[in-house]
């Protein structure tokens, strides 16, 4: 068997990508811990595999999976970082086809 395959990983996945807005820098510290609690709301159900800062610093992203676009689309609507405009949001939807993800979590 092909050792990338990704037999045991979801058909869909999704890179969520924060870019900050002009001057949300100056507010992001207040909203951190809420941002935090987010992530960690949904990386404990599974729904979210991993997130960071980008380098340098002007958003973030986050690796999601199980889930469809729209549960996607309102999930995002939760993130303090959104509902206070500090941060716009891009989907990329992706149909995993080789990864080394599933060997890593084993």
């Amino acid at each position: 068997m092909d050792e990338f395959a990704t037999t045991e990983f979801p058909e869909v996945m999704f890179i969520l990508e924060l870019t900050y807005r002009d001057g949300a820098l100056d507010q992001l510290d207040r909203w951190i811990p809420e941002h935090y609690e987010y992530i960690d709301r949904h990386l404990a159900t599974g729904e979210f595999l991993m997130s960071g800062r980008k380098v340098p610093r002007t958003g973030g992203v986050i690796l999601a999976q199980g889930m469809d676009r729209a549960t996607i689309e309102q999930l995002v609507t939760e993130d303090p970082f959104h509902r206070e405009d500090l941060a716009e949001y891009t989907i990329t939807e992706v149909q995993p086809t080789r990864s080394l993800l599933a060997q890593i979590a084993a």
